[in-house]
This record gives structure tokens, C-alpha cells and sequence, in this order.
């Protein structure tokens, strides 16, 4: 009886978790994005992450979320090909 109930409770928190670090992510998601230009002056100290380039075959918009030099999180929008055109 005393294992389930702790299988329970972890569980429980487990989905907490869960459902914080989805918050966080639209948090992140909402922000935002920055344009990138050929001009833009750009300060990495550690990408966060970077989006899934689509299976499609044209020019799609990318995100990358980094942090800078000072600490600052930024979502920077740019341009991509997507990986669906074949070769042949």
C-alpha cells in the first residue's frame, strides 16, 4: 500500500514538471523573435535550441533561442531551405 502511494506522488510530480517546462517553452515560444539581417551583429554565448527544418521543399522561417555575453535570452527568426526538394 505504502509503494503505491509513492508511485502515486511521484507521479504527481512528475507531471507537475511536465507541465512547467511546456509553460516555459510557450513562454518562450510567445517572445518575440528577432530579424535576422546580413547586418545584424550578432552575440552568442550558447544556443538554447534550434527548430526542426520542415520537410518541405522551399524557403521556410527558422528560430534559434540563445542566450548573450550578458546573460539575455533572444529568439532570433532567419531564413532556411526546407529538407524536401530531392535531387532528381
Amino acid at each position: 500500500m505504502k509503494a503505491a502511494l509513492v508511485v502515486m506522488a511521484l507521479c504527481g510530480l512528475s507531471t507537475m514538471a511536465m507541465a512547467e517546462e511546456s509553460n516555459a517553452k510557450v513562454a518562450v515560444q510567445q517572445q518575440r523573435a528577432e530579424q535576422y539581417t546580413y547586418s545584424t551583429k550578432l552575440d552568442i554565448a550558447k544556443v538554447i535550441s534550434v527548430d526542426e527544418v520542415p520537410n518541405v521543399c522551399g524557403v521556410v522561417p527558422q528560430h534559434m533561442t540563445y542566450i548573450d555575453s550578458q546573460g539575455k535570452r533572444h529568439v532570433m527568426e532567419y531564413q532556411v531551405m526546407g529538407n524536401g526538394c530531392s535531387n532528381g
